[in-house]
């Protein structure tokens, strides 16, 4: 997903990967249903005009298991803190993790310390675009 940074500034867009490899390929579209086609086209406009867009951070940008682990640190109970440590070591650890927050009756607090994570990823991202 892209942010257009000019005319609009802060206007998301999204474009496929296909769309995408339309455009780096310089393909034919014209034969594409009409949706489709400005699709392309706003994928082309990316392309030719790269500087103008921003990518919005990704999944593998934001590391949620990070998150996970600093919300574990940051909690005063020493119990709590152990049991959550243990739930995200190896396979299935968000599972566990999330369980384990709702069994210790602490999921307000985790989904408030993780909406803040996101939000400083947000702020960090526009003051790096040079968003408002």
């Amino acid at each position: 997903m892209k942010v257009k940074l000019e005319h609009i500034v802060g206007e998301i867009v999204c474009v496929s990967s296909a769309s995408l490899w339309i455009a780096e390929d310089e393909e034919e579209f014209d034969h594409l249903p009409e949706w489709q086609q400005d699709e392309v086209k706003l994928a082309y406009d990316i392309v030719e005009s790269f500087d103008k867009y921003a990518s919005l951070p990704t999944s593998f940008d934001i590391h949620e298991y990070d998150m996970m682990e600093r919300f574990c640190y940051s909690l005063s109970d020493q119990k709590k803190q152990d049991i959550l440590l243990n739930a995200i070591r190896g396979k299935g650890a968000f599972r566990r993790f999330k369980d384990d927050v709702y069994r210790l009756e602490i999921a307000e607090q985790w989904y408030d310390y993780r909406d803040h994570c996101y939000k400083e990823i947000a702020k960090e991202f526009c003051k790096s675009n040079n968003i408002d």
